[in-house]
């Protein structure tokens, strides 16, 4: 190397200086390829919340009341942003043990439709327990795939926890 540098006349300061340039070239075109990088359109999705009767995310219920309050009202919304129409369907399961996606239980209610890019769909769901106990409330969202003529888990969900107990 210092033959290479005595060849090339460059005394200690100026192969620093050098050295220093070379790595700033290369950190500026990482930076640069990063942002460029960065900067390509973000691959479509589709999403799935749930909010609570007043279409806000604060007031979800917790505890349910046997023939006082054991039912609820929710609203599931699914936003379609694939850049084509889907069809969506979205089921509702109620279940008592640990979750495992999808979740392998009876489907209390299903909602479906085909909804356009960009847009926006509201359900209201309606949730009813008659008997005591700790319980999630899955709502699992389903795009139709035409490569396999099926609706397919899509691993969007939604969990809502709930307790139920008898009247006190």
């Amino acid at each position: 190397m210092r033959k290479l540098g005595r060849s090339l006349k460059l005394n200690d300061n100026k192969g620093y200086t050098i050295a220093v340039a070379l790595a700033l070239i290369v950190v500026s075109s990482l930076l640069i390829g990063y942002y460029l990088i960065s900067r390509l359109p973000p691959e479509g999705y589709t999403t799935i919340y749930v909010l609570d009767s007043q279409k806000k995310a604060i007031d979800y219920p917790e505890l349910l009341v046997i023939n006082e309050n054991n039912t609820i009202n929710v609203w599931v919304v699914v936003e379609n942003h694939m850049d084509t129409r889907q069809s969506c369907e979205v089921l509702q399961k109620v279940v008592s043990d640990p979750i495992s996606f999808p979740v392998e239980a009876d489907v209390q209610s299903r909602y479906a439709k085909t909804i356009e890019n960009g847009e926006t769909w509201e359900a209201l769901a309606t949730v009813s327990i008659n008997e005591p106990g700790s319980y999630s409330v899955v709502f699992e969202l389903w795009i139709y795939d035409d490569d396999a003529g099926a609706f397919q888990f899509s691993h969007n969900y939604c969990v809502s926890k709930l307790e139920v107990i008898g009247q006190t």
